[in-house]
């Protein structure tokens, strides 16, 4: 069954409007969509609150002036809103232009949306990056720069906490949930992962895509499967409460970011750009920020190119990630 979230504002916030419609938005979505796909399923708590927020989500427009944003999807829609919405009141103040978030149900639909220009903007795995780069030439902006300053990241397979697993061979014959079809840490990489063991999809029981990294973890710490890949961040402070057991870290692969459609005009794409590589979310710009440090991006961003994902193409041809099914 599918919950909405409530959030809580002061009632003279500019902003509760659109946190409302957002929400309706999304439900719509999720019902023309369908629940049935576990890409889109959704399951908000009621009780998750945001006291006093001043979060802004803003409805779809028609409006040529406004610059639109998407994303891979992280936790759910409401939650990555949350996080994302106070950066694009930084990103309006510091190019005068007008951002507006967008959030379609079905996490592969991103690709679409940057490649015919749905959205202008993205924020993106590398996976999702080097699938519509290579359909529609988008162009890539800037790198997250993870906690440590550096613009890399890795996945984790987990496991259930009193799981007997320990090694990625024991995995032969078990149920594993990946996230979204299009995640790099959630599919691409422990797809990987698996590969560079000997394993392929037909040598386990099941899999599923269960459409985000918390998802994944949901289903794996409840035993619906037997392990999952998933992304660092998130399931190291799952595996610190307790909740998963890590198996296997993987090597570093560049890092999520944000990516543009191709026919942005020069003169926004540089503007943007700046504004991105001049974000100082751990100092100048930390006030108004929410949870930023559990992003992909917590200490900001460094400049993307192509050549950046050249080993995740390779890897990615290889696994058949361009054609409409995986290889097995």
């Amino acid at each position: 069954m599918t919950k909405i979230s409530i959030f809580s504002c002061n009632s003279d916030s500019p902003y509760l409007k659109h946190l409302i419609l957002f929400t309706i938005l999304t439900l719509a979505g999720l019902l023309i969509t369908g629940c049935s796909n576990r890409e889109d399923h959704l399951e908000i708590d009621l009780d998750d609150r945001v006291e006093g927020s001043e979060v802004r989500v803003n409805s779809a427009s028609s409006d040529a002036d406004v610059l639109r944003i998407g994303f891979d999807l992280r936790s759910n829609p409401q939650e990555d809103a949350r996080q994302y919405l106070p950066f694009l009141e930084y990103l309006e103040k510091a190019t005068g232009y007008t951002f507006e978030l967008v959030f379609t149900p079905g996490n592969d639909r991103i690709v679409d949306d940057l490649g015919t220009g749905a959205v202008q903007f993205a924020f993106i795995g590398a996976g999702s990056y080097i699938q519509v780069h290579s359909k529609y030439g988008v162009v890539p902006l800037v790198h997250g720069l993870n906690a440590q300053g550096e613009a890399r990241y890795q996945s984790v397979i987990i496991v259930p906490p009193d799981s007997p697993i320990r090694d990625i061979e024991d995995l032969r014959g078990r149920r594993f949930a990946f996230g979204s079809v299009t995640s790099t840490q959630g599919h691409l990489i422990p797809r990987i992962i698996l590969a560079e063991h000997g394993l392929i999809l037909d040598d386990l029981a099941a899999y599923e895509y269960t459409g985000s990294h918390q998802n994944c973890a949901n289903a794996v710490s409840a035993g619906q499967f037997d392990a999952g890949g998933m992304q660092d961040i998130l399931g190291m402070e799952l595996a610190a409460d307790g909740l998963v057991h890590i198996i296997y870290t993987s090597r570093h692969y560049p890092s999520s970011g944000i990516a543009a459609n191709i026919d942005v005009p020069a003169e926004i794409l540089e503007k943007v750009q700046q504004a991105l590589l001049d974000f100082d979310p751990q100092g100048r710009d930390s006030s108004n920020l929410y949870h930023w440090n559990m992003t992909e991006m917590p200490n900001g961003f460094v400049k993307a190119e192509e050549d950046d994902y050249a080993d995740l193409l390779e890897w990615a041809l290889v696994l058949g990630f361009f054609s409409d099914e995986p290889r097995p």
